[in-house]
């Protein structure tokens, strides 16, 4: 990221609004219903959204899109996710939608294909396009983690299911490599660790920025042994070919609906990240070092 632009660690409704493709009314609607905590308000009284605010409304969001009705998503937030038995009234409920959409085969086509990828997946994955759930097939059971799919919608959001798909090889790595994955955790755990009360020019941001550039490398290389990259290549001239008839840069295959597109600038000054100076530094260092080992074009 450029160096003079810093994201915003909270934002108002209405960037958080924009970004999640609703309206301000449709977030202050989930407060009411208890579907979306309010978070506190700031000085001047207005609702200040954070990162984990904003993962929980485009859950929603898509939840929503793919016609499931707010208080069946209020349950099943609600639900215990260590109880074994969590997503039978998940199952249940996309029973009822996808026997609605049935009826609606014409209108509604779009929204019973998402819940049908939903039951087939079985986790909240269903709920990302055909494009990243495709690449993310065959990974062995718990390799992929809740914030790798957190992950995933950011990204599907900003830049569309074909950068998802792109950026889906960093997990297909990580879970084909534990070592790697380890190592993933502890740098991350490292550059957590850089908060508020680490000052910018501390020698642990170098130091991590390093280990980062490290870990980058050694990451990339894997996901180019195992063909990875080869693979998302042919992502592109595949999305070219299906795309190159119609030009049709909105249907995207996210089967979300979940609004409007937006540039990237405007979605970053948009989704709040918690990132302290120190770690905001961390990460311009880490960017530089790749720069420098980048060979010359």
């Amino acid at each position: 990221m450029p160096a003079s632009f810093v994201p915003p660690r909270q934002v108002k409704i209405g960037d958080a609004a924009a970004f999640a493709g609703c309206t301000p009314r449709a977030i202050r609607h989930y407060h009411e219903i208890g579907l979306l905590p309010e978070p506190e308000r700031g000085g001047d009284d207005r609702r200040r959204y954070g990162y984990e605010d904003m993962i929980r409304l485009l859950w929603i969001r898509r939840m929503a899109d793919a016609g499931i009705a707010l208080e069946d998503i209020r349950q099943a937030f609600a639900e215990d996710p260590a109880d074994a038995h969590s997503g039978d009234r998940i199952e249940a409920v996309l029973e009822r939608v996808e026997e609605a959409l049935a009826a609606q085969e014409a209108e509604l086509r779009r929204q019973r294909t998402a819940v049908q990828r939903m039951r087939v997946e079985g986790s909240r994955m269903g709920l990302l396009s055909d494009l990243v759930t495709e690449r993310l097939g065959g990974l062995p059971e718990g390799s992929l983690r809740q914030a790798d799919l957190d992950t995933l919608l950011v990204t599907e959001r900003i830049f569309g299911p074909l950068g998802a798909a792109v950026q889906a090889a960093r997990f297909v790595a990580l879970a084909a490599h534990p070592a790697l994955r380890e190592e993933s955790d502890r740098v991350d755990a490292a550059e957590e660790a850089l908060d508020d009360s680490v000052a910018v020019d501390d020698p642990r941001v170098a130091q991590v920025a390093a280990e980062r550039h490290v870990f980058e490398t050694a990451l990339h290389a894997v996901i180019e042994e195992s063909d990875l990259d080869a693979d998302g290549d042919a992502l592109f001239d595949d999305w070219e070919a299906a795309h190159s008839e119609t030009g049709d840069a909105e249907e995207d295959g996210s089967g979300s609906g979940s609004g409007r597109a937006m540039s990237v600038l405007e979605a970053t000054g948009k989704m709040p990240y918690d990132f302290s100076p120190a770690r905001l530094r961390c990460m311009e260092l880490a960017e530089e070092l790749s720069a420098r080992d980048s060979p010359a074009t």
